[in-house]
């Protein structure tokens, strides 16, 4: 999903003769590229591992680190290295999570080619971009990556990092085989990169846990879970048919529709909760800039879906989600952009 998307226009058509750097940027924006069988190793890796949706998990690892600076004693180079190494953690285990899901669900029959999982960008194994034991292969050295780096954390701030990893590891494969059938998927998401991620990184920081930054964790947590509300919208036939009882499933399409929409007034509405109680400094106030983009939303799921795919837009059969998606980086950037101004005042005023 681009930054230049309208919902009249869609996006740009992408240039036949993309360079290595071009290949990345469309991958990371769009999810796929044109000829992905033709394209370098990290082009085929960062469609295979989902690389376009890796941008929540930054936005929360890097919550956690401006949380750690502002409400920390000191931020100093030791600080920022394990605030470094925690999301690369993270990143981690969000390949690897996206990895299981496209190998248990294609062994499960729910991938097919006809899935709307197969039709947005090239399916890693319905598409012959890798083999199941090539992709389990990936996974595991993933894994073996997050491990080590877990230890270490632990090692220097305390056994609750491999909590805080083990829980996250848990939900994730829960999600994967049990969670998003049973209309939890929702939840699973605003806790792993709400108070998980969040306060994870946090910790890992700091070797301290505080309650206001589990508050903190909160909006952004519940802007990802509609990221995965809008996902399950335009899945909902497919769902159904293959007994998948994802939360849209249980509520219906305009249901849900509401519901999304709900998510996007909560999310504002605890952003001014936590300033009126000075839980978080004021300037995060700045993510109402979003709304500009938020307008635009409403608009579209005020509409039916589109009955044909629109001109360029790069990921249907996707809809829902691509304007989940939309309204979620905006969001996130101001809010990171607000705990930067805080940090900066805090500073300012102390010195």
């Amino acid at each position: 999903m681009t930054d230049s998307i309208l919902p009249e226009g869609g996006v740009p058509a992408p240039p036949d003769d993309l360079s290595v750097l071009g290949r990345w940027r469309m991958t990371v924006q769009q999810c796929n590229v044109p000829d992905i069988h033709h394209a370098d190793f990290v082009t085929r890796w960062l469609v295979i591992t989902r690389a376009c949706v890796f941008s929540m998990t930054i936005t929360s690892g890097v919550i956690g680190t401006l949380l750690a600076a502002e409400f920390g004693e000191h931020f100093g180079w030791r600080e920022f290295g394990l605030a470094l190494l925690a999301v690369v953690g993270l990143l981690a285990a969000h390949a690897t999570n996206n990895l299981i899901n496209d190998y248990v669900d294609t062994r499960r029959g729910v991938d097919t080619e006809d899935y709307p999982r197969g039709q947005y960008a090239t399916h890693p194994l319905l598409g012959g971009l890798t083999t199941p034991n090539r992709m389990l292969a990936g996974a595991f050295l993933l894994t073996l990556l997050d491990l080590a780096i877990m230890l270490y954390l632990a090692s220097i701030q305390g056994e609750l990092v491999i909590a805080f990893a083990l829980s996250g590891f848990l939900l994730s494969m829960g999600y994967t085989s049990i969670l998003k059938r049973f209309a939890l998927g929702e939840i699973t998401a605003l806790v792993v990169w709400g108070p998980l991620m969040i306060v994870g990184t946090y910790y890992s920081i700091t070797g301290e846990l505080a309650p206001r930054v589990w508050w903190a964790s909160l909006p952004y947590g519940l802007i990802v879970a509609s990221v995965l509300i809008g996902k399950h919208i335009d899945k909902i036939e497919e769902d159904k048919k293959s007994h998948i009882r994802s939360l849209p499933v249980v509520l219906g399409l305009k249901h849900s529709i509401l519901f999304l929409k709900a998510t996007f007034v909560v999310f504002y509405l605890l952003i001014f909760a936590l300033v009126f109680q000075q839980t978080i400094g004021f300037w995060v106030l700045i993510t109402a800039l979003a709304g500009v983009r938020l307008r635009t939303v409403w608009a579209v799921l005020s509409l039916p879906k589109p009955q044909e795919k629109p001109k360029n837009w790069p990921v249907w059969p996707l809809w829902y989600v691509a304007w989940s998606m939309y309204f979620n980086r905006a969001a996130g950037v101001l809010f990171i952009v607000g705990l930067i101004f805080n940090i900066a005042a805090r500073y300012l005023f102390h010195a």
